[in-house]
């Protein structure tokens, strides 16, 4: 735990908010009601990071028409971003899993991962204030914001003009399930290229979920040989 923290730049007076915030349900479930999830403070994170980047974007661009701050808010703070900011903080390798979620390769899923870097950002604001999670939060999301104000690449367009290559192919969106309660609903979602499935992606909302899927269907697309 000490190496996260040094990468975090904050160390804990609360080990356990710290161990609270990356234990994940599937091995919560299994203590028998000894360990709690990590899903309040992911909740409490998720409000923490819009607000935070939120007040950022207003305070630092005040030319910015509302519709922009919010494409670039929803940039900085969507599943693909948190991933890259677990990928830096090596956060998988710290994280509680169930059995059954550790076999199924757990510590790689995107959605556990995201879902971790939120909860993080919670207990680092439970232990020591919003000012502790504002430097985190400025070190490994807003140090991106340029990247998020050249516009984000919207991958469904970028899908639509690379399979509208050939003529007669036709893209369709299906929404497969949802998961989780109202508050924090998480929905996935598959893309089919002439009825045939080539990505699937899940996201915090349906927008964001077919966004996931089409930036998969590229990433297959373009293989050699496909």
């Amino acid at each position: 735990m000490e190496t996260l923290e040094k990468k975090l730049g904050y160390t804990f007076q609360d080990k356990s908010l710290l161990e609270n915030a990356l234990t994940h349900s599937s091995c919560a479930n299994e203590s028998k009601g000894r360990l709690q999830s990590n899903e309040r403070l992911e909740f409490l994170g998720d409000s923490i990071l819009g607000m935070v980047v939120a007040d950022h974007l207003y305070r630092n661009h005040p030319d910015l028409p509302e519709g922009d701050l919010t494409r670039t808010r929803a940039a900085l703070v969507c599943e693909e971003s948190l991933v890259v900011v677990a990928e830096e903080l090596g956060l998988g390798a710290y994280l509680h899993l169930g059995r059954g979620e550790e076999a199924g390769g757990g510590r790689q899923r995107p959605s556990i991962r995201a879902d971790a870097v939120e909860a993080v950002l919670a207990a680092v604001y439970l232990d020591g204030g919003i000012g502790s999670a504002r430097k985190i939060i400025q070190k490994y999301i807003l140090s991106r914001e340029v990247a998020g104000l050249t516009k984000p690449r919207d991958h469904k367009t970028a899908l639509q003009e690379l399979v509208q290559r050939e003529s007669g192919q036709v893209l369709r969106y299906r929404l497969v399930r949802e998961e989780g309660p109202d508050h924090d609903k998480r929905f996935f979602v598959e893309v089919d290229l002439n009825g045939s499935p080539v990505g699937t992606g899940s996201g915090r909302s349906k927008k964001e979920a077919e966004q996931m899927a089409a930036k998969a269907a590229i990433e297959r697309l373009e293989q050699p040989g496909i």
